[in-house]
């Protein structure tokens, strides 16, 4: 857990060093990040927002190939709602029903009930909009699927919200990961870019608890 923390925190420097030991397996590693963190529902403590913004300070310098970069996580990211989404229509209905004999070690199902209350709410948009809060990212697609979510719909926002997501942090990435401040205070930048993520879910409990 410690090592995971340090790696969250200090995502700009590992990356780095990943770069500097691996080459261009770099991109390799990239995307099976993202793919897990958002296709696999066992995964969400992986980096996604924090990623992404690394990414983008990297490719700024040249480190990275900005192209190249933000289209295969695009495809990590696209590719890993598909598959979450296509096991959710397979197991999703067991969870949200709560039977008793369907539990695992491995998922909790309080994240998948929060999932699949932010999917009530929003409704097809809760597609795009979870990409930008964490674990709820990682467990919408799946609420999705055992919703019965109509695979062409879910298609055309899973899309759109990859391609937003990507765009957005690592265009931050690209601007702002370079800036001194930044550079110098980036783990908490990242603790900073996880608060803001939160705040929708913080913003919708509170509107919860008045009504």
């Amino acid at each position: 857990m410690t090592h995971l923390l340090d790696f969250v925190l200090h995502i700009d420097r590992h990356l780095l060093e990943f770069v500097q030991e691996y080459g261009t397996w770099v991109y390799g590693i990239l995307f099976a990040i993202v793919f897990a963190e958002t296709g696999l529902v066992v995964t969400p403590f992986l980096p996604g927002d924090s990623l992404l913004f690394a990414v983008g300070a990297l490719s700024a310098t040249g480190i990275l190939n900005p192209w190249l970069s933000a289209g295969l996580l695009m495809a990590a990211a696209i590719a890993g709602d598909g598959v979450n989404y296509a096991i959710g229509r397979r197991i999703g209905a067991r969870l949200l029903g709560a039977e008793p004999a369907f539990r695992s070690r491995f998922i909790n199902p309080e994240h998948v009930r929060r999932a699949h209350q932010f999917f009530e709410l929003y409704g097809g948009k809760a597609v795009v909009l979870a990409r930008f809060v964490p674990i709820v990212r990682t467990f919408l697609p799946f609420v999705a699927g055992a919703a019965a979510m109509k695979p062409g719909t879910f298609l055309f926002y899973n899309i759109s919200g990859g391609i937003a997501w990507v765009t957005l942090c690592m265009g931050a990435g690209v601007l702002f990961g370079n800036v001194p401040i930044v550079k110098n205070n980036f783990s908490l930048v990242t603790i900073g870019i996880v608060f803001v993520s939160l705040l929708p879910m913080v913003f919708e409990f509170l509107k919860h608890r008045r009504r």
